[in-house]
């Protein structure tokens, strides 16, 4: 049986929002399309995720994706940050669950040890990466290639079956 699917990467952040779709068929993977939402900062916290939840669900409108999957949030050192940072990821796992997603997650780790060998990559060492497993995605913000990442590691580790509902 044929497995295709498109995926959706999410790398959630206040600041940048990375976001990246590939498609899958079977072990082939292709570039769709990547990018990053960039709230603006000055904004209160409120409209801030208001217009990281809106661009997140033009995109998901745009390419369809059948499946998400988002960075899990690692606990960090500076609390207020982390909670800046869950509250940029709820929005995210919100958004793509309204538009009927499932939505995986994946440990910085696992998503760098699968795309690069390396659980510890810096980001250099994914954006080559990227370059070489996804053809033609160009130049990417450090953000956009994460989220490939993401829908990469998805690819390799989400069974599309048990871990995640297809759209009816």
């Amino acid at each position: 049986m044929k497995v295709i699917r498109c995926i959706v990467g999410i790398d959630p952040g206040l600041r940048h929002t990375g976001w990246g779709v590939i498609r899958q068929q079977d072990n082939r993977l292709s570039f769709i399309a990547a990018g990053r939402i960039n709230p603006d900062p000055d904004l209160p916290m409120a409209e801030r995720l208001k217009m990281l939840a809106a661009e997140l669900g033009a995109i998901i409108a745009a390419h369809t994706p059948d499946e998400a999957a988002i960075e899990e949030t690692f606990v960090n050192k500076n609390a207020a940050s982390a909670l800046k940072l869950g509250q940029a990821r709820g929005a995210a796992m919100l958004t793509a669950a309204q538009a009927g997603l499932a939505v995986a997650e994946y440990s910085a780790n696992k998503i760098k040890q699968t795309v690069t060998g390396f659980g510890h990559a810096d980001k250099n060492q994914i954006q080559a990466m990227i370059n070489i497993l996804l053809p033609g995605s160009g130049k990417l913000a450090p953000d956009a290639a994460d989220a490939l990442a993401i829908a990469i590691c998805h690819a390799h580790h989400g069974n599309c079956y048990s871990d995640c509902q297809r759209k009816g």
